[in-house]
């Protein structure tokens, strides 16, 4: 799960700021106005090998009675409820407040980690406030300024040290993790109780009753698998609720955990750019995929009706043409017990390595077939492949010059590589790398 950090306070002491120096690229507004930021903005950000989601929130004011700062402490409390790690920031030019001891009492109650954030430090003579501080209670405070960059990274190594390192264990390797995903209310809650035999899951015909990522291990045929069902991923511009937004962060979050993604469509429904969008995520992501087409039961069929759906699919999603298509019914059991047999399928597609030797006689046999392009006489030579990992399966060509390297080639070597070994539901990685020495 994406380790998630709340930047948390009473407005205008610079969490924006903060957030936008941690992102890399100017996402929150910044403005001088309390309370601009209304609604929580977040980011993926790495750090020293560790990665984490960071999340902008608007300003607490826990006494607020006008309907926007109630909303805004309503989207604090919920990233304080949600987040690994809460940072409280303060503004060391103002020194300590009576709003933000309002805050830290909140943060208090909540009992989860709480790193103090002295903003506003343009220099470090700060005897005049440095004990002050204290006072909330959370230890020792870290002293920044988001606006010139000053200890950004010394923060950033408080901030992983609290990431656990990634732990090797023979029994996660073992286990394929499938995550399912999908618009609200196209059953996947009712597709995860179908494939696990029981009601784990709550379903409901309202959109968006499960708010959270759930874990769900299942064993068939000696095979370990953790299914892991999420919140639908709704559109922006409806993430209007407080659970909403923080139910994205989570389904984010288990597609990185993911080796199989379950793409799941509404039958009933024609196929949206929101659809379009979330699969995308799967695929940038480099995870395997498959798509379900739930609620096949309702569908009025005729000879045409599979083939006629399965185009529609090919055409709107024509990034994953790799993803096999089942059409099932979550409510009836249809066809439910083949997704095991296409997630082992897609799983050994998405962990297959080819053997050096054989990679290259492919190669060979393929540039034999359609010569490399040439760009003003000069001729793209490929003078040998390796793979370079798994996860999707990942590729390296050394050539001459990696401009000669058109994307049209560099797809029809991929074609070239499903067409002789498969690769059913995984996206494949292909890097030109020039060689060094070559002419």
């Amino acid at each position: 799960m994406s380790f998630i950090v709340a930047i948390v306070g009473r407005p205008n002491v610079g969490k924006s700021t903060l957030f936008n120096r941690i992102i890399g690229r100017r996402i929150s507004i910044v403005d001088d106005k309390p309370g601009v930021t209304r609604d929580r903005i977040y980011g993926e950000s790495q750090w020293n090998g560790k990665s984490f989601t960071l999340v902008d929130t608007g300003g607490i004011e826990p006494s607020a009675k006008e309907v926007i700062l109630n909303q805004m402490k309503r989207q604090a409390d919920f990233a304080i409820n949600t987040a690994d790690l809460i940072l409280f920031m303060v503004d060391g030019k103002d020194g300590m407040t009576p709003a933000d001891s309002d805050v830290a009492q909140l943060l208090r109650k909540s009992g989860k980690p709480v790193l103090l954030v002295v903003n506003k430090v343009d220099n470090y003579e700060i005897s005049s406030f440095n004990y002050e501080f204290y006072k909330f209670g959370f230890g020792d405070p870290v002293y920044i300024s988001a606006v010139h960059g000053l200890a950004i990274g010394d923060l950033l190594d408080i901030i992983t040290d609290y990431i656990e390192k990634p732990r090797a264990s023979s029994e996660d390797e073992d286990i394929i993790k499938v995550a399912i995903i999908g618009k609200p209310n196209v059953g996947k809650s009712s597709l995860i109780n179908a494939i696990l035999g029981e009601e784990r899951v709550i379903v409901s015909d309202i959109p968006g009753t499960t708010r959270d990522a759930i874990d769900s291990y299942f064993e068939t045929d000696g095979e370990k698998m953790l299914f892991i069902d999420t919140a639908g991923l709704r559109k922006k511009s409806k993430i209007s609720e407080d659970v909403e937004f923080y139910s994205t962060v989570r389904a984010l979050g288990a597609i990185d955990r993911a080796d199989v993604i379950l793409m799941v469509l509404d039958a009933s429904q024609s196929i949206s750019e929101q659809d379009k969008r979330i699969a995308g995520i799967a695929h940038d992501a480099g995870k395997a995929i498959i798509i379900i087409v739930n609620k096949w039961d309702l569908i009025e069929k005729d000879t045409h009706t599979m083939a006629d759906f399965n185009e529609k699919i090919r055409t709107g999603f024509a990034f994953i043409q790799y993803a096999p298509v089942i059409h099932i019914s979550a409510k009836t059991g249809q066809r439910v017990q083949r997704i095991f047999e296409l997630i082992n399928l897609v799983m050994n597609s998405y962990t297959f390595r080819v053997k050096t030797s054989v990679l290259n006689e492919l190669v060979r046999e393929a540039t034999a077939v359609s010569e490399p392009p040439s760009i003003k006489g000069r001729k793209l030579k490929i003078f040998y492949a390796v793979q370079t990992g798994i996860k999707p399966p990942n590729f390296v060509f050394f050539v001459n010059d990696i401009k000669l390297f058109h994307f049209s080639y560099k797809r029809y070597l991929e074609n070239t590589l499903r067409q002789t070994f498969g690769f059913e539901g995984t996206p494949i990685i292909i890097k030109p790398r020039q060689k060094k020495g070559s002419d």
